[in-house]
């Protein structure tokens, strides 16, 4: 016997539905000239206005692959309150270029619903590492610390800030700029860290430990961020004093608790103070002992792996990116 007419109506919407998700691409996997339509998290939003005064909603869209900058240009209150309501939304649009870079023009947008049965942890972008197994490795190598004074220094800060740790990011954006990737710069930074006191064996490995935990802990002081590592935006201490000086002023009240020699604090307090190398990055110190040198590279080094990794991920071997900004707008090849 043949199908009946609703048996066929089901078996077409079956395959709207698969055709539906076969297009429905991913942050990474989009490319100028494309559809977009799927549900994304609002990282952030700001209502600005073109050269000749007309508003317009400027947004960052993130999912578990990646983030991408989208414009409403039809401004109206109501898409402003929407936005400024629902944390998750679908969104349908054109993917352009700007500058090198990838942007969203978008056509339609609405909140999520029930019926869609979307939930907001699925988009989350997050460390490939779960968060309490991150913090345990970081722990461990606080034990290699030797010196009681710097570990306790060490702990005594890490515990205060641990529980934020599970979910701090370690930038608004840029590199590490997820839930859980403050924990994942550090741990990264340690695992180089580690075999790079075995090359270079004159290092205190101690100061190296660290250098390295307590370099951006007081990130946690100077964004305002959420469960969902989404920061909302920077706390005033963070505008008008950063997270350098945070962490300097951090270890200075935490070591004179613990009565801790003076010339260790210093020395800690220096690190984080010249970790950024150049003033106009907030450094007015170069390193000037080794540790702090290295403690420097250690940060570039994996600030930019993480660059590198994030712009080639979905790109087919052989091919070229578009300019990247955030690496001096190079264009970066991913080998066959």
């Amino acid at each position: 016997m043949g199908q009946s007419i609703a048996d066929m109506l089901n078996d077409k919407s079956r395959e709207q539905m698969k055709s539906m998700i076969r297009t429905t691409k991913t942050i990474s996997e989009l490319k100028p000239g494309e559809k977009a339509d799927g549900f994304f998290l609002i990282k952030s939003f700001e209502v600005k206005k073109t050269t000749n005064g007309k508003q317009y909603i400027d947004m960052d869209l993130v999912d578990k692959t990646g983030e991408i900058n989208g414009k409403i240009w039809d401004y109206t209150k109501d898409a402003e309150k929407l936005v400024s309501e629902n944390p998750v939304v679908k969104v349908r649009g054109e993917v352009l270029e700007w500058n090198g870079t990838k942007q969203l023009k978008i056509h339609k947008i609405r909140e999520k619903t029930p019926q869609d049965n979307v939930k907001i942890s699925e988009l989350i972008p997050s460390a490939p590492i779960e968060s309490g197994e991150m913090l345990n490795s970081v722990k461990s190598y606080i034990k290699k610390i030797k010196d009681a004074e710097i570990r306790m220094l060490v702990e005594n800060i890490l515990k205060k800030y641990e529980n934020k740790l599970y979910y701090y990011p370690a930038a608004k954006k840029n590199h590490h700029s997820y839930r859980g990737g403050l924990l994942y710069h550090n741990l990264r930074m340690l695992q180089a860290g580690e075999k790079l006191c075995e090359v270079y064996d004159f290092l205190n490995s101690d100061y190296v430990y660290a250098g390295v935990i307590l370099h951006d802990i007081c990130k946690i002081l100077e964004m305002d961020a959420d469960e969902h590592g989404v920061v909302s935006d920077y706390t005033m201490e963070g505008k008008l004093l950063g997270h350098i000086i945070q962490g300097i002023k951090e270890i200075e009240s935490e070591g004179l608790k613990i009565g801790m020699d003076r010339e260790k604090s210093v020395i800690l307090q220096h690190m984080v103070l010249s970790h950024h190398y150049e003033p106009e990055f907030g450094s007015p110190k170069k390193p000037m002992t080794p540790e702090g040198e290295l403690l420097h590279f250690l940060d570039i080094i994996d600030a930019r792996m993480f660059d590198f990794q994030h712009a080639l991920q979905g790109l087919e071997p052989g091919q070229f990116t578009d300019k990247i900004w955030i690496l001096d707008n190079r264009t970066l090849y991913k080998a066959k």
